[in-house]
Formats: structure tokens, sequence, C-alpha cells
């Protein structure tokens, strides 16, 4: 099992990035897929998820501002990022869950600038 984060870079503040997790070995269109990241010295935490059936939720703080969004053809999943400000930077990770089964990506650094 592979999940394979990319997009991340540097931005200025009010940038936008849009980063791809794409899967393999795993039946993609079964698992619920989410985005987490961990800024320095803070918890991992959940940014946006994607149900199998396509039911999204968001934090609080990115909503607005991000769009999760998953194409099973591609086994691939989106997280478009808005309006970047420099409490976004992180280490943004992709997540595949069914059942007993989950994986973990190796995460995209996203730093923005003021």
């Amino acid at each position: 099992v592979q999940l394979q984060a990319s997009g991340g870079g540097l931005v200025q503040a009010g940038g936008s990035l849009r980063l791809s997790c794409a899967a393999s070995g795993i039946f993609f269109g079964i698992f619920d897929m989410g985005w987490y990241r961990q800024a320095p010295g803070k918890q991992r935490e959940l940014v946006a998820a994607i149900s199998r059936d396509g039911t999204t939720n968001y934090a609080d703080s990115v909503k607005g501002r991000f769009s999760i969004s998953r194409d099973n053809a591609k086994n691939t999943v989106y997280l478009q990022v808005n309006s970047l400000q420099p409490e976004d930077t992180a280490v943004y990770y992709c997540n595949a869950k069914f059942m007993s089964s989950d994986y973990w990506g190796q995460g995209t650094q996203v730093t923005v600038s003021s």
C-alpha cells in the first residue's frame, strides 16, 4: 500500500495550492479519505475528509477556504487550499481508512510566508 502525496510548496499569504494523494495497493473506492496536517510542536489534526460516497467534512479553521475531492478512476484524493495563511504552515498527510485498515502517506510540506 502506498499513498503518495504531492503538491506542497512555499507560497505567500493569500496564495493557493492543490495537494494530491495518489493511492496504490488498495481498492480506493471503498476507502474513506482524509487530509491531516501537523505543524511543528503541535498534534496532527484533521483538515478535511471525504467518505467513499462523497460526503465531506472540514475543520472549522479551513471551512470556506479548503476543498477536498476524489477521483476514484485515478485513485487520487485532492485538497484545494485557497487563501492560505501563515498558520496553515504544516506537513500535510493523506489518510485512507476502511474498517480496521488505516494507511498514511509520507506527507507534503506547505509553508506560507507572511
